[in-house]
Parts: C-alpha cells; sequence; structure tokens
C-alpha cells in the first residue's frame, strides 16, 4: 500500500511541473519544491536499485552538493527555505509557513539514503495536500485558501504522524539491530574515501580530510584514540559506583570522517558487553530540538539556515500537542522497554575547529510565544523525567571527547597531535595535585573568584558544609572518564549566598560565540544577563535567553570548577585557537561555571567517592533536592559550562570560617603550595 501510495504522489509532483492550477507568485514556490521532491525520489529509487553509488567520488560529491545547493550561504539568499525570502516573495501571510514546509521536505534528503519510504511517502502527501488547497482555491475564486486551512493541515500531519516517527526514533536510540551507520562502518573500504557519501550528511572538504588523515596515521595511534575513549566511558561506570555488567547497548555519538576510530572503539564496547546503537542527528521537526545534534552527523550546509528554523514548532505547539508528544513518547518507550533498561548511555566524539558563527537576527522566521516557551520547557522538563523512568540516571553513564577537523588551519596535523596527546595526560599526576586544591577548598566556606584588568567578573560561590571531614568531601577529582581530557574539580555549589556577576570576554558554546557574556546571580540564581553580539542589548539577550537559558526564566549555578589543565590552556595560545576549543576542553583551562543541572542530575542518590576513600557530599543544591516533593521544579534538562581563562583571572581563593584566605590561583598563575607543577605549561 505505501508503494502505491509513493507511485501516485510521485506522479502527482511530476505533474505540477506542467500545471497551470496556481496563480503566481505561489506557482514558481510549488514548481521549486516538487522539483526537489523529484530529486529526492530520484535518489532514494537509484539507491534502492543499486545504481547509485556505481558513480565515481567525484560524481558523487556533486549529487551531493546538488541535494544541499539552495540552502548553501551563496544561494540562501534566494531561497524559499530563508524566511525573509519566502515571506518577499510569498507575502507576510503565507511565507513563513511555507518556508516551513519546504524545509520539512528538505528533511527528506537522510529518509532517501536510509530507503525510509513511509517517511518519504507522508511528506509528499503533504506537500501534495497543501498544493490541493491552493489549486482548488484558486480555480474557485481566483483567491489563495484561508491560511488557516494550511494552519491546521500541517498541525493534523504532526499529530497524526508524530507516533510513528517517535516510535521509530526511540528504536533508532535503543537497538543495536537499526544499524544503518553501523554497516558503513564496519563493511565498507574505510580507506575509500568515497564511502562518505553513503550517509546523506552534507559533505565537506572537512569530512573528506579528516577521513584522508585517519587512514594514514599508525595503527597505534588510531587504537590510542579509540582505547582512551572507551576507556573513559568504563571508568566512568566505576567511578560513579555503577555496574555496566547490567548493560548492553551504547550509543554511539560521533562525527563523520571517524570511522576508522570508531571501528576499532565498536570492538572495545563489544569486548565490554556491549552493542552500539547509532542514531541519526535529527532534521524533521518529528525529532529536532532547535539546533541540538543527538547522533551521528556532518557539518550544517548553513548554520543561518538551522538558526532560522530553529522554532518553527511555533507553528503548531500547544498544549494538545505537548500532550500528544508525550503520549507517544510515553508508548514509544513502553515499546522498546527492555532494550531501554539495557542503555548504558552516551559515548560522544565532539569536533572542534570550525570559524566561530554568530547568527543573525531574522525576524520573519517562526518565533515561539512566551506561552510556548513556557510549553517547551514543561514539555522537555517532562520528557526528561520520562526517559529518566525507561534509562534511570542512577544506572547510566556517558564519556565526551574532542578533535579538531582540518578547517582549524595550515597546522592541522599538529592541533592533532597534540590533542591526542592532551587526551591522554598522565592522569595519576593530575589526580595528586588536585587533591590538594580539594585538600584545601575542603577547610572553607565559600570561594571568590575575581577578574582581572577588563574582566568584571566578582563571585562569591558558597561550599556545601561538610560534617565529618575524614569521610566526606566537597569537590570531585575529575580525571580522564566522562569528561576527556583530565583536569578539573568540580562541585555543586549551595545557592543560597552564592553571588556577583560572571563575565567573559568571548566564550564558544554550543556553535554561537558571545562576546563579552555578562551574568548576574543572586541566591545562585541568574537575575541579569547581556551580551556585546549586537548593536541592541535586546537582541543580545534574546540569544542568551533561547540559546543558554532555554526559554527558563532563570537558571542556577549548577556546578563550580577549578580547571586544571595548563597543558590544554598553552596549546590554544600556541596555535592560536583559544577561541576554537570545545567547552570540553576549554572548560579545563580555568575555573568554570555550569548554569543549569548540576553534574549529578538524575542521580544525585548514588555514592560516589574519590580515589582516597571519601564520599563527595555536593551532589545536590536546593533546586535539585526539589525531585523528593515537587519533580517538575528540580530539573531543567540543560547544562551549559562557561570558562574564565587564565589570563582573564585574577584571583581565586577560598575562604574559611575563621576568615583565613586560601589562595589557589592569583593573577593567572596556581600559587597554592603543591600546585607549581601546573605552571610549567604556562611558562613555556
Amino acid at each position: 500500500m505505501i508503494k502505491e501510495r509513493y507511485e501516485l504522489a510521485k506522479e502527482r509532483l511530476i505533474g505540477i511541473g506542467r500545471e497551470e492550477l496556481v496563480a503566481m507568485p505561489y506557482a514558481d514556490y510549488f514548481k521549486n519544491v516538487a522539483e526537489f521532491l523529484c530529486l529526492i525520489c530520484k535518489t532514494y529509487e537509484e539507491i534502492r536499485d543499486d545504481v547509485y553509488f556505481v558513480r565515481t567520488e567525484e560524481e558523487l560529491a556533486d549529487a551531493n552538493e546538488k541535494l544541499y545547493a539552495d540552502v548553501l550561504p551563496e544561494q540562501y539568499g534566494s531561497s524559499y527555505a530563508n524566511p525573509a525570502v519566502a515571506e518577499k516573495l510569498l507575502g507576510t501571510e503565507y511565507g513563513q509557513i511555507l518556508s516551513f514546509v519546504y524545509t520539512q521536505m528538505r528533511s527528506l534528503i537522510p529518509a532517501a539514503y536510509e530507503q525510509k519510504l513511509f517517511e518519504i511517502v507522508i511528506h509528499l502527501e503533504l506537500f501534495l495536500e497543501i498544493y490541493a488547497s491552493f489549486a482548488y482555491a484558486y480555480q474557485d475564486t481566483e483567491k489563495q485558501p484561508d491560511v488557516k486551512l494550511i494552519e491546521e493541515t500541517i498541525y493534523f500531519f504532526v499529530h497524526d504522524y508524530a507516533e510513528d516517527m517517535t516510535l521509530q526514533r526511540v528504536k533508532e536510540k535503543v537497538d543495536p539491530a537499526e544499524d544503518f551507520a553501523y554497516r558503513i562502518i564496519t563493511q565498507e573500504n574505510l580507506s575509500d574515501t568515497k564511502y562518505l557519501y553513503k550517509y546523506g550528511e552534507y559533505i565537506t572538504p572537512n569530512q573528506v580530510k579528516t577521513a584522508e588523515y585517519l587512514a594514514g596515521v599508525s595503527e597505534e595511534q588510531l587504537r590510542l584514540m579509540a582505547d582512551t575513549y572507551t576507556e573513559g566511558y568504563r571508568i566512568g561506570f566505576v567511578k560513579g559506583n555503577k555496574d555496566l555488567s547490567k548493560k548492553k547497548v551504547v550509543q554511539i555519538v560521533y562525527p563523520i570522517g571517524f570511522e576508522r576510530m570508531i571501528k576499532l572503539a565498536i570492538d572495545n564496547f563489544e569486548k565490554m558487553g556491549l552493542q552500539p546503537a547509532i542514531m541519526r542527528t535529527p532534521h524533521s521537526i518529528f525529532t529536532k530540538r532547535g539546533t541540538s545534534l543527538g547522533g551521528f552527523y556532518s557539518e550544517s550546509p548553513n548554520k543561518q539556515y538551522e538558526y532560522d528554523h530553529r522554532e518553527d514548532e511555533a507553528l503548531f505547539l500547544d498544549k494538545k500537542m505537548a500532550n500528544r508528544r508525550l503520549e507517544v513518547q510515553k508508548e514509544a518507550y513502553e515499546t522498546y522497554k527492555t532494550l531501554s533498561s539495557y542503555h548504558a548511555g552516551p559515548a560522544w566524539v565532539e569536533v572542534f575547529g570550525e570559524k566561530p558563527f554568530t547568527p543573525q537576527i531574522c525576524p520573519q522566521a517562526c518565533k515561539l510565544s512566551r506561552k510556548q516557551q513556557e510549553l517547551s520547557t514543561w514539555y522537555y522538563g517532562q520528557l526528561g523525567q520520562l526517559i529518566n523512568e525507561y534509562i534511570p540516571g542512577e544506572e547510566r553513564s556517558f564519556t565526551i571527547i574532542a578533535f579538531p577537523i582540518p578547517e582549524i588551519g595550515s597546522k592541522y596535523e599538529q592541533i592533532m597531535t597534540e590533542t591526542i596527546k592532551l587526551n591522554t595526560l598522565d592522569y595519576e599526576t593530575y589526580e595528586n595535585i588536585q587533591q590538594t586544591i580539594i585538600d584545601a577548598l575542603d577547610t572553607c566556606d565559600y570561594v571568590k573568584v575575581e577578574g582581572i584588568g577588563d574582566n568584571k567578573t566578582d563571585l562569591k560561590v558558597m561550599l556545601t558544609k561538610i560534617k565529618t571531614p575524614e569521610t566526606q568531601t566537597k569537590f570531585e577529582n575529575c580525571v580522564a572518564d566522562v569528561n576527556i581530557p583530565v583536569g578539573e574539580v568540580f562541585t555543586s555549589p549551595m545557592l543560597s549566598g552564592t553571588e556577583g556577576v560572571l563575565h567573559v570576554s568571548k566564550v564558544y558554546l554550543r556553535e554561537f560565540e558571545y562576546c563579552n557574556l555578562m551574568l548576574t546571580f543572586k541566591d545562585g540564581k541568574i537575575t541579569n544577563y547581556s551580551c556585546s553580539n549586537f548593536d541592541t542589548e535586546e537582541e543580545g539577550q534574546k540569544l542568551i535567553a533561547e540559546n543558554v537559558l532555554y526559554h527558563h526564566e532563570t537558571l542556577p549555578m549548577g556546578e563550580f570548577a577549578i580547571g586544571t589543565n595548563t597543558t590544554a590552556y598553552r596549546m590554544g595560545q600556541k596555535f592560536g585557537i583559544e577561541d576554537r576549543l570545545p567547552i570540553l576542553i576549554a572548560e579545563k583551562t580555568g575555573p568554570h561555571f555550569a548554569v543549569g543541572d548540576t553534574c549529578y542530575s538524575h542521580a544525585e542518590d548514588v555514592a560516589v567517592y574519590n580515589a582516597d576513600g571519601k564520599e563527595i557530599i555536593a551532589r545536590d543544591n536546593e533546586i535539585s533536592l526539589l525531585r523528593k516533593t515537587d519533580p517538575d521544579k528540580a530539573y531543567f534538562q540543560c547544562h551549559t559550562d562557561i570558562t574564565i581563562p587564565y589570563d582573564e583571572l585574577g584571583a581565586l581563593y577560598g575562604m574559611t570560617l575563621e576568615g583565613a584566605r586560601i589562595e589557589i590561583i592569583r593573577d593567572g598563575r596556581f600559587v597554592l603550595p603543591g600546585t607549581e607543577e601546573l605552571n610549567r605549561a604556562l611558562d613555556e
């Protein structure tokens, strides 16, 4: 039946190019989108019939470029995928909604490669239904259809197919049998970069050069990269006092181009008794959240395009839809209840080196209303609790490791070599030095952090009280496990009394660069925020509200940490890539503060110990404790680290109850006795 529906829809699409049933300018829109959908059908059929990949690599690259051409920066200024262009050409009434429709059709590129015929068919039928509405209205009245009819069509499309699409997405997350990427990794000739075009993602020189680089390195170096990644995952379970033997599935998230390393990692995981579940990063309105990643991924063909469509759900989000989404999520996890219980958590590989991106504000893009923002926040809070029922936080762990991409510059290979060394630093050296810092801070009531020069940071961070110093500690001694590389001590600060200003001249958070980011805290919660990215303060505040606060009115300080990896800091300065380092590495290059949930989110009741045998008791704050009485208010489903680099740090010291001052860092250098070794990298 699906095949019949497909053939009927395809035939109808082909006819649009010959018809004159819709008036201009809408006729041009429908013919352009129909032409794109015909290309999707052609791609799907050629892959189905095993004739697509007989092309040369150059031909595959051309085909890849053609699929993404319309949203590339050089053509985005004339594309219907651009809300500003769509509104200009199609009018304010239809521009925004038809731009969304085209964007949703573009989400079919992966479906063609994965041969997901059902997904293709329902989207073709949506497009044809909207086209028919315009055609019928024009034939009857020579006018366009009521925009509410189009809105209802989209609303019920999302509502009716939410169950099918959510069920598929959850299956991809927990079921190793969904092996699209696994087959590419394990069966393709990874020495021939032609394999990159089997994914259906946008392929750039970064992916090609990365794959070529890894094809040329020694087996020993590749294994070192993979072993560090998988061993960090295993140690995370050990340090978190969690039983890995109960688990059978690991979710692997990786950037395209790293397949040779991931192949070795899969072998390592299988030796641990874990099978890989590898899903694609989301493209469709059914699965994506803003611009977040969530599976194997390449580069966005245009980050501005992604940013412009990050809130497209504003077209249909209401309470009924939010409840519908939760309902189908519940049904999906219930369907895969057993597999979910075996899910051990994600193992992430990140990349860094892309040029910093500052988005441009597009007034014509979809915007969540205040009520929708609150509803979205509520939905993701409820979803987090739901997922925790089926994949309990106290039983799962994770790991994250990062490597550079060629875009970082001409010294890419040197930076890669340095990064591999960075990821494999001797953890015992850091563990001993960090224990010295922890021992000192365990005697303190609070910590003061002050900027230097133009940095306006002036923060007071309250620490958890220790009842039995012989067996308890406030800070976790973090080595290379869940967060690779080594180099930090962290705690969940007490909120009451935590106050002041956090200021960073420049920081790169989840693909966006923030200039002069400033957050003000009162009793541990953000009360004010700003950045200087735009001409007006209001636009800067909106950027932070959307991408740091995630539409919450405020967020607490969920973590305070002191990064000790001066080697990483030196690497950043040596190659002039300080602004390109991912937060995973950047957070180790100075004190950092996370806003949102604590580091122990959903696992606060699992006892965690440092190597000295002391229990880390600072796993909660006043908000996370609400999980026992008011779970809806206990979590925010976000955790964003913001680092003050050493060269912007004037002082970091602890104050005891007796008023004694214990200095840890002064003028960007470690001054606590026993930490002098950390200054060696700074001197170099």
